[in-house]
């Protein structure tokens, strides 16, 4: 690799909207997200349940299909 050209690597920390912090390596010393592994639905386990109900309620009302 030639020197010089490449950025320098160092420690980032990264800061979540919901207040999570954590460390890792990047570029940039400091890095702002939205979502993070704390707040996302998909891993915190809300999202399937969700999604099934919306599904089924969407296939009942297609079909016109009542809960009996």
């Amino acid at each position: 690799m030639r020197e010089g050209i490449h950025p320098g690597y160092q420690q980032a920390t990264v800061t979540c909207n919901c207040g999570n912090t954590f460390v890792t390596g990047s570029t940039k010393k400091d890095i702002h997200v939205e979502i993070c592994s704390k707040c996302h639905p998909f891993y915190t386990g809300q999202q399937k349940a969700a999604q099934a109900r919306g599904r089924i309620d969407k296939f009942n009302r297609k079909y016109g299909l009542n809960n009996q």
